[in-house]
Formats: structure tokens, C-alpha cells, sequence
């Protein structure tokens, strides 16, 4: 049965995530209104980097999905991603938000883009420790000893020979993880436009 602090911790989570959405859309809404000073092959180089990251972010949440699928708060993952940092998914997500600003064409958005995304995901994952620590006890303790919290460290990595996974929570995954690559199409279209004095310019960013 699940207890109201289950629920509350639960319902924090979902708060927090619709939050670091919400946070995101506006943030992506005022850069669009922006235009990068950066151009020409510079600008295509920051374009390139920021839709690898977007690729690389959709590839290890799906990698991570498929080691943590329906199991999360059930078992105690330690393997794959799970083996180099407590939380895969949100450091995936924190390179998809650089992503986004990089190919905009702007470092001062993916350095923006970036920090917020990171802090709250920090948060979130701190807040989510304390809740595993109380369901996983003593083995969680000496996961959290020897794996980092956020940023990897591959030399930890270690695998199993079996893992099972829940379709549903790929396709999930996978269809949040789209939401990066979107991105750039519209990017482009907003420049084109802006480009064309179709959309305003508030002001100029590196």
C-alpha cells in the first residue's frame, strides 16, 4: 500500500521535473528571441556540437531506461550507466540542454541552458536519495560510498550478462528524448525568419 509520504515524495518529484519543463520552455522562448553574434563557420561549428549532444543525450537515456525500466524504487540498479553515476538520466538531460543552447549558435545559452537545467536536477537527485536510502537501507549506503551522485566516473563501470527492461518505459523515453531534436528545426526556422525581419530581435548574445 502506498503511504502518504510515498505520495508526497512522489508528487514532489513530479513538481520539481514540470517545474525544470516549464523553467526550460521559457528559458528556449527568450533565447528565441534573441540572435546569436556568433555566424558563419563558428556558428555551423556550435550547431554541430549542440546536435551531438542532443544525440548523445537521446542515446543514454535510452541506455539508462534500459537498465532502470519499471524497477525504479523497487530494486536497487548499480550496473551499466547506474555503475558510473546515481542518476544517468539527469546528467543526459543536462547535456541535452547544452545541446539546445550550442545550436541555437550560443554559448551564453548553453551556459545558461545548462546550469539551470543542472541545479535542479541536483536537487531533484538529493531529494531522491533520501527517499532510496529509506527503501534500499544499508545497500544503498555503500552505493552511494562508491558512485558518484551526478557526474560519471567510467572507470567504475561494470555490467551484467542480463538485463531486463520495460517497453513502455523506452517508448516513453525515447518520445521525451525526440522533444531535444525538434529543437533544432525550429531553431532553424526562427532564424530564417528572423533573418527575414519576420520576427523581432530583442537582443544580440555570444
Amino acid at each position: 500500500m502506498e503511504t502518504g509520504g510515498t505520495r508526497a515524495r512522489r508528487f514532489s518529484q513530479r513538481s520539481r521535473i514540470c517545474l525544470l519543463r516549464v523553467g526550460s520552455v521559457l528559458l528556449v522562448a527568450v533565447i528565441l528571441l534573441t540572435h546569436p553574434l556568433l555566424v558563419g563557420r563558428v556558428h555551423e561549428f556550435l550547431e554541430m556540437i549542440g546536435a551531438t549532444l542532443a544525440v548523445v543525450c537521446i542515446a543514454g537515456r535510452l541506455w539508462s531506461s534500459l537498465y532502470i525500466g519499471s524497477r525504479k524504487n523497487r530494486e536497487l540498479v548499480t550496473t551499466g550507466p547506474y555503475s558510473m553515476t546515481r542518476n544517468p538520466l539527469y546528467f543526459c538531460s543536462t547535456l541535452g540542454a547544452v545541446g539546445i543552447g550550442l545550436m541555437f549558435g550560443s554559448v551564453t545559452a548553453a551556459l545558461v541552458l545548462g546550469f539551470v537545467t543542472c541545479g535542479i536536477l541536483i536537487a531533484t537527485a538529493n531529494k531522491e536519495s533520501e527517499h532510496l536510502r529509506a527503501i534500499f537501507g544499508a545497500d544503498y549506503d555503500l552505493y552511494v560510498r562508491r558512485t558518484p551522485l551526478f557526474w560519471p566516473k567510467p572507470s567504475l563501470y561494470r555490467d551484467t550478462q542480463e538485463v531486463t527492461f520495460s517497453p513502455k518505459a523506452l517508448k516513453r523515453t525515447f518520445l521525451d528524448g525526440m522533444l531535444f531534436v525538434l529543437v533544432f528545426p525550429a531553431i532553424e526556422v526562427i532564424e530564417h525568419l528572423q533573418s527575414n525581419g519576420l520576427m523581432p530581435i530583442l537582443m544580440r548574445v555570444l
